[in-house]
């Protein structure tokens, strides 16, 4: 069947695809259908159906005689440690730790917050949770406290699981006191916490609410899978970089486990036992769907790599996994090859393994540009496949599907839409634009399976961001167009969101957060291009009249506030300050045209602006910090 074909029985009958589809799971009970609309533009799928995601992501392999096949490869660069899981001890280990949990009281709908490394021990905790019916939130491991406290206060869980430390290249990131000064900052208490000491830091455990992860285990119960609704939460995972309130995505269970699952051979071609990595981080959404969820429900051998694209030792290690764990298919953020190819420009590396395996790359996180796919299929010689999806959406929106048929690529387009996205791009007033003319990218509703339903405790907020500007339609906050062979292209974020290294940090938060010292007046931060990470934050300063303190020093103050406020992720390092900032007469800073000035690009005078000499004195200010950079 060609990608049209499918694609085509998608439109015309959504409702039998999705159940067709719904067979390659395992319930407990059937759902009586696929789409459940009462309560449109909120819809549900399956939501009638019982179902368990641990059963689906290990057990049933277990009980079909695959327990042998290896589930889990962790491949640990920065501590010198390799080793296989099969899916027979994952069963056991998962079952106990879910007993352990259970011991202590937590039940179906309780919410665990997990804060981890790139360890197995991750993935248990994940499937520990699935196991219960209890709602998991993973943090990124070594996410400040501030941050980490603000989700505890949203999420409310009953229990925290952690490491005691992260290690990166060069320093150990101690978990154990970020996690102590969140709770201490929360006004919600978990009950408890559970801390899986690592030996490169044993963390000190507070008596009465911390316990050791192996001692917490011992004599124990195993516990069995419990059935949930489809509609039931499966988990919730946080937009990254806003220092308000945090959206908190929220994915149900039943479309969670038909979609991951469908995806597997549609998308990236794979078959049941073939090994899949996902190099990215269970902090974010590829780790969710494509390091623990997609690959273990298909019954696909995942990969946990602990390291780094470049420096865990050399720009080859890509590769030497690739080779030794004869990987098929390869997930990764375009920031990661950009780091590798700034190393090794020749592939001089690449030349060193045999990566025969390997039968395709699929790029996700940000715009992949040209130069790094081009480069990547002359080193590799296999597809180099860009695909654009969302924290929101938990799967490819577009892609190629690899699976179903091979499209022709197209440089700087992540191709076509999937079955069930409908996606259409329209003005400012919501009506379709022509083909190759830019708009705002929205999908009409209903969303397909495994995407958002709602946001964590927070409908209005939820229809605010994403449903209530185009009526009918799911908003994705990202501006593009369509060509005439229906080939999507991603082209800017419409909001104030810069995507840093593959993490999308708003703006926004970081002006919260300088706006807070004492000494600035008003503030904007704006995402400039950056070689290796694809964007930086930069930010302007405006001081309180009369501060006459060294501006160097103010910055530094306020590098360091974005810095323990935020975390290290945002690579916040470049700040400037300025006597005023370019507006339009209503008031709104015009950031679009600061980023053009700083990128060195054209721009038209925007006709708002308020008094233009103040584009020459922002240009001054970039000069002063070597913006823009020579080509």
């Amino acid at each position: 069947m060609s990608y049209a074909d499918v694609y085509g029985r998608w439109k015309s009958d959504p409702e039998s695809f999705w159940m067709e589809a719904a067979q390659g799971i395992d319930w407990d009970q059937a759902p009586s259908k696929a789409l459940f609309d009462d309560k449109a533009p909120i819809y549900e799928w399956f939501s009638d159906g019982m179902v368990n995601t641990c059963w689906n992501a290990v057990d049933r392999h277990v009980e079909a005689g695959r327990g042998e096949q290896t589930a889990i490869i962790y491949d640990s660069p920065v501590t010198h440690t390799k080793q296989e899981i099969t899916y027979f001890e994952l069963r056991n280990r998962v079952a106990y730790l879910a007993g352990a949990l259970r011991a202590k009281g937590v039940e179906k709908g309780d919410r665990v917050i997990i804060y981890m490394p790139m360890v197995p021990q991750a993935l248990e905790a994940m499937l520990a949770c699935a196991r219960l019916g209890a709602i998991h939130s993973v943090v990124f491991g070594g996410f400040a406290a501030h941050e980490l406290a603000v989700r505890i206060d949203d999420a409310k869980p009953k229990c925290i699981i952690a490491a005691s430390c992260g290690i990166e290249p060069g320093r150990t990131v101690h978990y154990k006191p970020l996690l102590d000064g969140a709770i201490e900052q929360a006004t919600h208490k978990p009950e408890f916490c559970v801390i899986y000491q690592r030996e490169q830091e044993v963390a000190q455990l507070i008596e009465g609410r911390d316990y050791n992860w192996h001692g917490f285990q011992y004599g124990v119960e195993p516990a069995d899978c419990v059935p949930v609704e489809g509609n039931h939460p499966a988990y919730i995972l946080y937009t990254s970089g806003t220092t308000g309130q945090p959206k908190g995505v929220v994915r149900h269970t039943g479309g969670h486990l038909v979609a991951l699952n469908w995806t597997m051979k549609n998308l990236y071609n794979v078959e049941q036992g073939d090994v899949f990595w996902a190099a990215s981080d269970v902090g974010w959404v590829v780790g969710h769907s494509y390091i623990c969820y997609g690959p273990l429900i298909h019954g696909n051998t995942t990969i946990v790599f602990e390291g780094k694209p470049v420096g865990t030792p050399d720009a080859g290690t890509f590769w030497r996994v690739i080779s030794e764990h004869k990987v098929k298919s390869f997930f990764t953020a375009p920031t990661a090859f950009r780091a590798v190819k700034r190393e090794d420009p020749t592939g001089e590396f690449v030349k060193k393994y045999d990566l025969s395996n390997l039968q395709a790359v699929y790029l996700a996180g940000e715009r992949a540009d040209p130069d790094t796919i081009v480069w990547a299929q002359d080193q590799l010689k296999v597809p180099v496949i860009d695909h654009w999806w969302q924290t929101e959406t938990g799967w490819g929106i577009a892609a190629n599907p690899l699976g179903i048929e091979e499209l022709p690529v197209k440089l700087g387009s992540p191709s076509v839409p999937m079955p069930g996205y409908d996606v259409q791009i329209l003005d400012e007033a919501g009506h379709p634009v022509p083909a190759g003319e830019l708009g705002a990218i929205a999908i009409k509703l209903p969303l397909p399976p495994g995407t958002l339903p709602t946001l964590w405790n927070a409908e209005p907020r939820f229809r605010k961001s994403y449903l209530d500007h185009f009526p009918g339609y799911y908003e994705t906050g990202d501006a593009g167009m369509v060509d005439e062979d229906g080939y999507l292209y991603i082209m800017a974020r419409t909001d104030d969101v810069i995507n840093v290294a593959g993490h999308r940090l708003s703006t926004g938060g970081m002006e919260e957060v300088l706006a807070s010292h004492p000494e600035v007046a008003e503030c904007a931060v704006i995402g400039v291009a950056d070689n290796l990470k694809g964007q930086l934050p930069l930010g302007f300063l405006c001081l309180n009249a009369g501060v006459n303190r060294p501006h160097d020093e103010i910055v530094k103050e306020c590098v360091k506030l974005v810095r323990d406020q935020i975390g290290p992720v945002a690579a916040f390092k470049l700040a400037v300050v300025v006597d005023r900032l370019p507006k339009t007469r209503s008031g709104k800073i015009l950031r679009g045209t600061m980023v053009k000035i700083a990128d060195g690009q054209e721009f038209k005078m925007p006709a708002t602006i308020d008094d233009p000499a103040i584009l020459d004195e922002i240009a001054e200010a970039l000069k002063t910090l070597g913006y823009p950079q020579a080509a």
